[in-house]
């Protein structure tokens, strides 16, 4: 009798472009396309586009980046993707989706 494989086949990982060695020193640098947060902080202000709240270098860590699109990979340099709201504010924006969700399951 002959054995099945129920193995799943992992897919194989695109080819980068860029070198590990590439990347590493990128983010070393602080020069990685990941690093918008700092860009958005210095074109939109420390201050919460939702609530209006102004934040100082003590607190700015409650102050996050939220996609307008919903993509986090749409980053343009002009920063029209972005708008900074604090932790409660972001929290409340995603979970909004959820909560229409929930109702619309409860009205059948």
């Amino acid at each position: 009798m002959r054995q099945r494989n129920f193995r799943k086949k992992t897919p194989q990982k695109p080819a980068s472009e860029k070198s590990v060695a590439d990347i590493v020193r990128e983010l070393r640098a602080g020069n990685a396309s990941g690093d918008y947060r700092e860009q958005s902080l210095k074109i939109h202000g420390l201050i919460c586009a939702k609530c209006g709240r102004e934040f100082g270098p003590k607190d700015r860590h409650l102050l996050t980046v939220h996609h307008k699109d919903g993509n986090n990979r749409n980053n343009p340099p002009d920063g029209s993707n972005w708008e900074n709201l604090c932790v409660y504010c972001h929290e409340d924006e995603h979970s909004r989706g959820l909560l229409a969700d929930y109702l619309k399951q409860q009205d059948r």
